[in-house]
């Protein structure tokens, strides 16, 4: 039940109170579109594949159809311009979705699978061989377009001398410069996300 509360507007008017809601923000209606994008993808998967037995490897499967949508240049081993971030000139690399762009993806893919009834436990999008994909694939990426990542250190003065960290357990957050990450699949029948970086 709504309570009336007093009214910002003038006293005189009457009627029923509109439901004044908020119009979604960016990142709700970029979710949306990506979980109705996801479910067009099942439901056009040969064969046709229910949501309840979609697991990780599914997931993967996912990205990789959506590489076919990507604006990212992502050069093979073998080209000239391996490891060039900046190549001076064309090459017959193929496009993909930057590393960015599906890390976000999938975080969107994960809250709308939980809004939708699932639970954490069966969430394929949170699967660990997805995690993986992930992390293979901003390896590759940086390697292959000579963007550097770095694990960032520790801005803490020495001051607890028991509690030092043995070498190698600093903060693996990574920066990759090149990958964006806020973008998504739009539509609903298999668009490609937008908002990849090229180089």
């Amino acid at each position: 039940m709504i309570e009336k509360g007093p009214s910002s507007g003038g006293a005189g008017k009457a009627g029923p109170q509109r439901g004044a809601a908020a119009p979604p923000s960016r990142y709700e209606s970029q979710k949306r579109r990506d979980w109705n994008t996801f479910l067009q993808y099942l439901r056009n998967h040969k064969p046709p594949l229910a949501l309840a037995r979609c697991s990780g490897a599914h997931v993967i499967e996912f990205l990789r159809y959506l590489d076919q949508f990507g604006k990212t240049k992502v050069h093979a081993p073998g080209c000239a311009f391996y490891g060039h971030h900046s190549p001076p000139g064309p090459c017959a690399c193929p496009l993909r979705q930057a590393w960015g762009s599906l890390d976000a993806l999938i975080g969107r893919l994960r809250a709308a699978y939980e809004e939708s009834g699932g639970t954490p436990e069966t969430n394929p999008f949170a699967a660990r061989a997805v995690r993986i994909y992930l992390r293979d694939v901003r390896e590759s990426q940086a390697k292959a377009r000579g963007i550097p990542y770095e694990k960032k250190k520790r801005k803490r003065a020495p001051a607890a001398a028991g509690q030092a960290h043995p070498a190698g357990e600093s903060s693996t957050s990574t920066v990759l410069s090149g990958g964006s990450s806020g973008s998504g699949a739009g539509g609903g029948s298999g668009a490609p996300l937008r908002g990849s970086s090229s180089s």
